[in-house]
This record gives structure tokens, C-alpha cells and sequence, in this order.
């Protein structure tokens, strides 16, 4: 098996990656594990420097690595961009805020002195998606170097040439050998991986059904894990709503990265006052939209990362009007070379569907129309999911009821979902559990120990 790196706008292949052997592997756990020996004892301010300069470097150097996004998984090359940019945030994010979050705190007890202190847990694996090649990466990474853990990469598959270079960043920035590390290994690696004694935990994002399998490698080992999987995200919005507004973010937030985005609003559920008029201006937005070269500065939807994404929704959203949905614009791929899908709108979805039930990996949005707001609120819950919710009103006691009820781990009210390295970021019930960014996300892998002395 190799691992290609492939030009989703053309089909081409770039370069091809052989998985590492067995005694690689076993090379790389040993440096991981060494290094974490001397690093955990390292300082704050030590951490802090390198991840400034992290951020230092990916800043000047924004373009090199946008371009390598956009080469390998097709992202717009503005978005590349805009993700190198965040990821230079986040690093300046933990390199402020790291040691507050982790300070010892005393406690009143029964002993002459008691407290808390936090220390890092070792050698992390992060299994992470090709979407935000780079952000998911840097979003586990910065609080996890920063607390004294150490880490390896297991990448998707089709991004190696971004695994390759976030490990050349780290050591650029002065992370010393072996504190982050790529592993160009297949999917069949991990659970031997994993089981490893010096490995101490997980994060995945990723497939329901990749997580699910990492947890219960996970569970089995005993293994503290976290695990961002799926959305299907609603995007409600009710009469009271500012229409302009909602429908612009509504572009975005479907649209963003092409569609494929756990946290994309997948469910448009609009109230039957302003359906039609919402609708109608949702579908003009979307026919502007501009489908081609990722490399140009104006275009909007790049291709879609793989066959294999392209393949399933082409199949979801066949299935779902065959089943006797309705399309306002889009629904077929387009001819020629690249992965591309245009914009889509699907509409009168029926029952038991695959829009009702999956998530639609792509530039598609699938309208709901509800009569009460108690029915959205309803129809927002009858999935499996629960990672994050988009309400449009200006009613104020709408906006209490849904922070309430909706059920998914963030509710945003007349705005776009997105994370935010200030606050806490993840989902329940199939959308995953624990939580990243936030001092929560830096919490997650460090041993919360308890001090108590007479």
C-alpha cells in the first residue's frame, strides 16, 4: 500500500508516501517516549517562546503552506489561507493563556495544606481529518505541547505531504526531536499503536465509524480518548429573523470549505411565514456562487477532497430525490476533470431518506419547513447528532428556550457556528465527546492530581 497525494481539481498524482514499517513505528514510540522524559520537565516560558514562534513562522509563511492545502485536498485558496491564520491564533492563544489554565490552586481542607496541580499525561495520538488539514492538527497540538505532552500524528491518508510539513514546523519553531511527530501509517496501524503501552490517550476526528472503533480500542486499554465525529447541524430560522442576514451566513455556513465541514449547517429548518422568501434568496445566492480553480483568489467552491467523498453524496442525494425530494439548483456533479459538485438545494425531503438521516458531506443544503417553533425545535433533535445549532430571531424567549433544549454541544444565536480557540469545542451524543480549545481543550490531557499534605 501506498499513500497518494492527489490533486483533487485535476486527478492528478502528486507524489506517493510508502505507510512506515513495523520498526519505524517502534523507532518513533521510542523517541516519542524519551523525549516526553526531559520535555514534561521543561518550563512555561519554554513552551511559550516555541509556541510564538510557531505562530511566528506559519504567519510569514502563510501562502507556502495555504498552497500546499489547496494542492492536496482542494480547499479555496482564500479559506487555505484564512486556516494557516487560525492556526497562528491558536498557538498564541495557549502561549498567553497555557500557564493560567494550569496554575496550582489551593483548597481548604482538613490538611495544613492542600491543592491541585496539573501535569501532562505523555505521548498523545491525534488521528485527524483532511478537512482542515492544518487546524485540527494545531487545535489538539497547541494546548497538548503546551501543557508538556508530547504527540504523534496519524494524518488521513490523502493529505501526507501536510503531516509531513506541520512536523517540519514544529522543529523549525524549536520543539526539540521527537516532541511531534507525523506517522505515515495505514488505518490498520493505529490499533496496534494505540494499545502501546507509552501511548497514554487519543484524539480522533474523524467518521462515526472510525470513532467509534478508537473508542473502543480505547475503552478496552483504558485509555482516556476524545473524539470529534459528525454534524448535521440545523440552521433555524424564524419569522422574527433579519432574512439578509441569515441568508448571507446561511451561504457560508453551508458552503465554507466547499460544503465539507462537521460543523457546516447541513439542515436549513425554516418557519412556513418566511420559507418561500428565505428560499428564494438562499437559491439566488447559491447560483452566484462560483464552482473551479481552488487556485483563484474569486473562486468559492473548490472540488470536493476524493472520489470516494464525491462518489457518496452524488449516491445520498440520488437516493434522496429518487425518494421524492425536490431540487432547486444543482443535484449532478460536473462533467470533466476534478471532483467538483456545484451548490445544491434539496427541498420537500421525504421521511427515512438519507438527507433525514446521514450527513451530506458537501455542498448541499437540505430545507425542512416547520409551523411552530416548538416543531423546530424538535426536528433540530430527531438526529443522531449533537454538535452544533445556528437559531435566527430576534424573540427573546425563542433564543432561552433553544440554548435549552436544542441538543448538540454549541448553540449560536443569529450567527455562524465555527470554534473559537476562547471557547470550548465539541459535541454529544453521536457527534463525540470532550472538548477541545477553551481552557477545557487543555484539560482534556493532563492528570489532575490531587495534593494533600498533613
Amino acid at each position: 500500500m501506498v499513500f497518494a497525494s492527489v490533486n483533487p481539481a485535476t486527478g492528478e498524482v502528486i507524489k506517493t508516501f510508502t505507510p512506515l514499517t513495523a520498526e519505524e513505528v517502534e523507532r518513533k514510540l521510542a523517541l516519542a517516549a524519551a523525549s516526553f522524559q526531559s520535555y514534561r520537565l521543561s518550563s512555561f516560558q519554554y513552551r511559550r517562546e516555541r509556541l510564538y514562534r510557531l505562530a511566528e513562522i506559519l504567519s510569514q509563511d502563510c501562502d507556502k503552506w495555504a498552497n500546499l492545502i489547496t494542492l492536496e485536498m482542494g480547499k479555496p485558496l482564500t479559506q487555505a489561507k484564512a486556516e494557516i491564520q487560525k492556526c497562528a491564533l491558536v498557538c498564541r492563544y495557549y502561549a498567553d493563556k497555557g500557564e493560567e489554565f494550569l496554575s496550582p490552586y489551593a483548597v481548604a481542607t482538613d490538611a495544613s495544606h492542600s491543592y491541585v496541580t496539573y501535569q501532562p499525561l505523555g505521548v498523545i495520538l491525534a488521528i485527524m481529518p483532511w478537512n482542515f488539514p492544518f487546524w485540527q492538527v494545531f487545535r489538539f497540538a497547541a494546548p497538548a505541547l503546551m501543557a508538556g505532552n508530547v504527540a504523534l500524528l496519524k494524518h488521513a491518508s490523502n493529505v501526507p505531504q501536510c503531516s509531513l510539513a506541520i512536523q517540519e514546523l514544529m522543529e523549525a519553531a524549536g520543539f526539540p526531536v521527537g516532541v511531534f511527530q507525523s506517522l505515515l501509517i495505514s488505518a490498520s496501524q493505529v490499533g496496534g499503536v494505540l494499545r502501546d503501552k507509552r501511548v497514554k490517550a487519543v484524539t480522533l476526528t474523524g467518521s462515526l465509524s472510525a470513532g467509534s472503533k478508537v473508542a473502543a480500542v480505547a475503552g478496552e486499554e483504558v485509555k482516556k480518548s476524545v473524539l470529534e465525529l459528525g454534524g448535521s447541524d440545523p440552521f433555524i430560522v424564524m419569522p422574527s429573523a433579519n432574512l439578509q442576514e441569515a441568508v448571507e451566513v446561511a451561504t457560508t455556513a453551508r458552503m465554507l470549505n466547499s460544503g465539507q465541514s462537521c460543523i457546516a449547517a447541513k439542515r436549513f429548518i425554516l418557519h412556513r411565514a418566511i420559507a418561500e422568501e428565505f428560499l428564494a434568496r438562499l437559491t439566488e445566492r447559491y447560483q452566484r456562487l462560483k464552482v473551479g480553480n481552488p487556485f483563484e483568489e474569486d473562486t468559492d467552491i473548490g472540488p470536493l477532497a476524493t472520489p470516494a467523498v464525491l462518489a457518496t453524496l452524488v449516491q445520498q442525494v440520488e437516493t434522496t430525490v429518487a425518494m421524492g425530494a425536490r431540487v432547486l439548483t444543482g443535484g449532478k456533479p460536473l462533467e470533466g476533470k476534478g471532483y467538483f459538485y456545484p451548490p445544491t438545494i434539496l427541498t420537500d425531503i421525504p421521511p427515512n431518506s438519507p438527507a433525514t438521516r446521514e450527513e451530506f458531506f458537501g455542498p448541499v443544503a437540505l430545507v425542512f419547513t416547520v409551523n411552530s417553533f416548538q416543531e423546530a425545535i424538535d426536528l433540530a433533535n430527531s438526529t443522531d447528532f449533537g454538535l452544533g445549532a445556528s437559531l435566527w430571531t430576534n424573540n427573546r424567549e425563542e433564543m432561552e428556550i433553544a440554548i435549552r433544549d436544542i441538543e448538540a454541544g454549541a448553540v449560536f444565536i443569529n450567527g455562524l457556528v465555527k470554534s473559537d480557540p476562547r471557547l470550548p469545542f465539541g459535541g454529544i451524543k453521536q457527534s463525540g465527546y470532550g472538548r477541545e480549545l477553551g481552557r477545557e481543550g487543555i484539560l482534556e490531557f493532563v492528570n489532575i492530581k490531587t495534593v494533600w499534605c498533613k
